[in-house]
């Protein structure tokens, strides 16, 4: 794995703009989100590894989900709510008959050991759309005759396909919410709009702000006043439930009605970063995990840890302490916290690497890359593109 500078394509930014890629250069920001002055090169041997661990991981955190369900243990989660437990247990139960379409694990990696997990982001990820494919279209136009991991299209719109028989009646909606004012949530959720029609569904995109409730029938509509049976959400489980009309959504899924969610409400258990600490206790000295635990630092202190809360997005709340140093603002106060060994990530020339590693219905599909030049990855990471050579 090395990362090597180039020269960006002559128009690249209405070459990415018009593939979808609408927040290339989000609004209000002087910095690039898509930056192709670079890109990362790895040997196959190198992704055949990544691709081995991501599987692993994934199963071993659907074993975690199904420890939580069998010995109860919400409250290390956060989770109190009796209705919202009762919720997933009963999505959990019906797992293999629910949509558990994609999601995207955040992992460590130089090239120069095993990758270490730092969270999987199982319920609303994005970086997808760039991901798919302007990163694909990149290699095609540069560097024909190099790979790259990415399978994600085509793994999306097989997947789709595949479930489409089991959908109800009727459009499927995809949901996104407008307070993302870069686009990159309505992009996302337009995008895999885009894989299903390929799959032969029929999508219509919808603001979760703007879907209604018709209280004399109890069911949920859109502006054509249609009912939603089937909704895609880019819009977090835990807002959901805590949401004015969330209490309508556990109603109907709690007697059998309402739409078919996907993400599914199983997945706030993979979502979650206790899920880090949970894996730890499951899995000691697993090479791909790093220590983590929800009572303290315990022993990490000696060396540094990383404060998370357990449902922070995109860096906020994320605090590294080390001896004689701290970087990071910490979490609100009250908040609930994971505590996780440091390992710093890799610098290549000032720049600092997190690999996206994807998986679509439960396979691995693809790799998408983001850096920042400080240690926490947060809204002003760069994607760069990447290349399998030899």
């Amino acid at each position: 794995m090395r990362r090597v500078a180039c020269a960006p394509r002559e128009g690249w930014r209405e070459t990415v703009e018009e593939q979808g890629l609408v927040y290339a250069v989000p609004r209000g920001q002087d910095d690039l989100y898509w930056d192709e002055s670079a890109y990362y090169e790895f040997t196959l041997a190198e992704v055949e590894a990544l691709e081995e661990a991501v599987a692993d991981l994934h199963e071993m955190c659907l074993d975690a989900a199904g420890h939580v369900v069998a010995s109860g243990r919400y409250a290390d989660l956060g989770i109190t709510d009796r209705r919202v437990i009762e919720l997933i247990e009963r999505s959990w139960a019906r797992r293999d008959t629910e949509i558990s379409l994609y999601g995207r694990f955040d992992l460590r990696y130089d090239g120069s050991g095993p990758a270490k997990m730092l969270e999987y982001n199982a319920d609303t990820p994005t970086s997808l759309l760039e991901a798919a494919g302007p990163q694909w279209f990149w290699l095609e136009q540069l560097h024909p005759g190099c790979d790259q991991w990415n399978s994600l299209h085509e793994r999306l719109v097989a997947a789709w396909r595949k479930h489409a028989a089991t959908l109800p009646r009727g459009p499927v909606h995809f949901a996104y919410t407008l307070t993302d004012e870069i686009g990159e949530d309505m992009m996302t959720a337009a995008y895999l709009q885009e894989c299903a029609e390929q799959a032969g569904l029929h999508g219509t995109l919808l603001p979760v702000e703007e879907i209604g409730w018709d209280p004399a029938l109890r069911r949920f509509v859109d502006e054509q006043d249609r009912t939603v049976n089937t909704i895609f959400k880019l819009y977090p489980w835990e807002w959901l439930v805590a949401d004015r009309f969330g209490g309508y959504a556990l109603d109907l899924a709690l007697a059998g009605q309402g739409p078919a969610w996907i993400e599914p409400p199983w997945k706030m258990l993979l979502s979650n970063k206790a899920l880090l600490a949970i894996l730890w206790e499951r899995h000691p000295g697993h090479p791909n995990l790093l220590p983590s635990y929800l009572d303290g630092p315990r022993e990490l202190s000696v060396f540094g840890y990383v404060e998370k809360p357990l449902l922070g997005r995109e860096g906020a709340g994320v605090r590294i302490v080390t001896p004689g140093h701290t970087v990071g603002t910490a979490a609100e106060p009250g908040e609930r916290l994971c505590y996780q060994a440091f390992h710093a990530l890799p610098d290549f020339g000032g720049n600092r690497t997190v690999l996206g590693a994807w998986v679509v219905d439960g396979e691995p599909a693809g790799l998408g890359i983001r850096e920042t030049a400080g240690l926490i990855t947060d809204t002003t990471a760069r994607f760069i593109p990447h290349l399998i050579r030899g």
